[in-house]
């Protein structure tokens, strides 16, 4: 699911909210989001999981064209943690 995609559910949903309305709430949440992982912020949303940053540390890769080594820095990753109840929700018995 993309992000327009989720807006035009939630509108089907809820049939009283303008779907710009909709798409303004869902732009807000993705940047309160991003700018708590920016500040280094866990962002925890309770049945779904965890949002993190976590540090990649450098290492040296190899360029696989050519076989030189290449330095790759430290960078700071984003990573996610689904809840027992996401696991639970995909894994289900039908």
């Amino acid at each position: 699911m993309v992000r327009s995609e989720l807006i035009k559910r939630i509108v089907a949903e809820r049939p009283h909210l303008p779907s710009r309305d909709v798409e303004a709430a869902v732009d807000k949440i993705f940047e309160a989001i991003i700018a708590s992982l920016a500040r280094g912020q866990r962002v925890e949303i309770r049945g779904f999981g965890v949002f993190e940053v976590r540090p990649r540390v450098a290492f040296t890769g190899r360029n696989p064209k050519t076989g030189i080594a290449v330095s790759i820095p430290q960078k700071s990753v984003p990573w996610f943690k689904g809840s027992n109840l996401l696991y639970g929700r995909l894994n289900r018995e039908n």
